[in-house]
């Protein structure tokens, strides 16, 4: 956590990953707006909130300005994965589609380190907030696995597709078993939220529709559970091949 409006700025010019920045509603002044201009310039996530709430967060001089920090670096997909192919890698990334639970996610993460997944590629708006609980249910992982971040997500998806990697979907419509399909080559493994799913844009561009087999009556396994067994048939399939 940054407070105080000078601070703010040099962490946004230093390059500080800013995940968000509470401000205080009707504060005025030269140096406030220098700060508030420089946060929309880099599409910082922002609210006005009252003093009260700033005051219960810090007791110190926080000028009307509190932001957080993100605990990782993050990112950009369209630089990260030519140096997959560079280093001679097969890529396996992992896509979240609005899985917002904090936990679920870095129990996600912890999962795609143990089972070597290259990256993990998240929307700007629209996903868990990374941070001490998320690093924590991670195991730490969220310092390991590269995070890659994207304000479009069906672009990225597409550039991924477009880059030689076979886009799969985990989604319950399809009626393909998710052990049936062919990991062997460069994929992208896409879960969408258990509330909403994948968004249909994205799922109209997958390769492949995959579903994992629900035999009780409960319709839907929890996303980190479902993301496990998929990264895992993709270590299934490689070792097999390989042996």
């Amino acid at each position: 956590m940054i407070f105080g409006i000078r601070a703010i700025i040099e962490a946004i010019n230093s390059g500080k990953e800013i995940d968000k920045v509470l401000l205080q509603k009707g504060e005025r002044g030269d140096l406030f707006k220098e700060a508030f201009d420089l946060i929309r310039q880099h599409e910082i996530p922002f609210q006005y909130v009252p003093v009260e709430k700033l005051n219960r967060i810090t007791r110190k001089n926080h000028q009307g300005v509190i932001a957080f920090v993100s605990p990782v670096t993050f990112y950009d997909i369209e630089n990260y994965l030519p140096t997959l192919f560079e280093e001679g890698k097969n890529p396996v990334i992992l896509v979240l589609d609005q899985v917002t639970d904090v936990r679920n996610f870095g129990a996600i993460v912890r999962t795609a380190e143990c089972a070597g997944v290259d990256a993990v590629l998240v929307p700007d708006k629209g996903a868990a907030r990374i941070n001490a609980d998320a690093v924590k249910t991670s195991a730490g992982a969220l310092h390991l696995v590269p995070v890659c971040r994207t304000k479009d997500l069906k672009k990225s998806v597409l550039y991924l597709q477009q880059s030689g990697l076979k886009i799969i979907a985990a989604t319950e419509k399809s009626s393909e078993n998710y052990i049936k399909t062919d990991y062997s080559g460069p994929v992208a493994i896409v879960m969408g939220s258990e509330e909403f799913g994948i968004d249909r844009q994205i799922l109209d561009l997958a390769d492949d529709r995959v579903q994992i087999p629900i035999l009780g009556k409960i319709q839907s396994l929890n996303v980190s559970v479902a993301a496990g067994l998929l990264v895992y048939e993709v270590v299934r399939q490689r070792a097999e091949a390989s042996s």
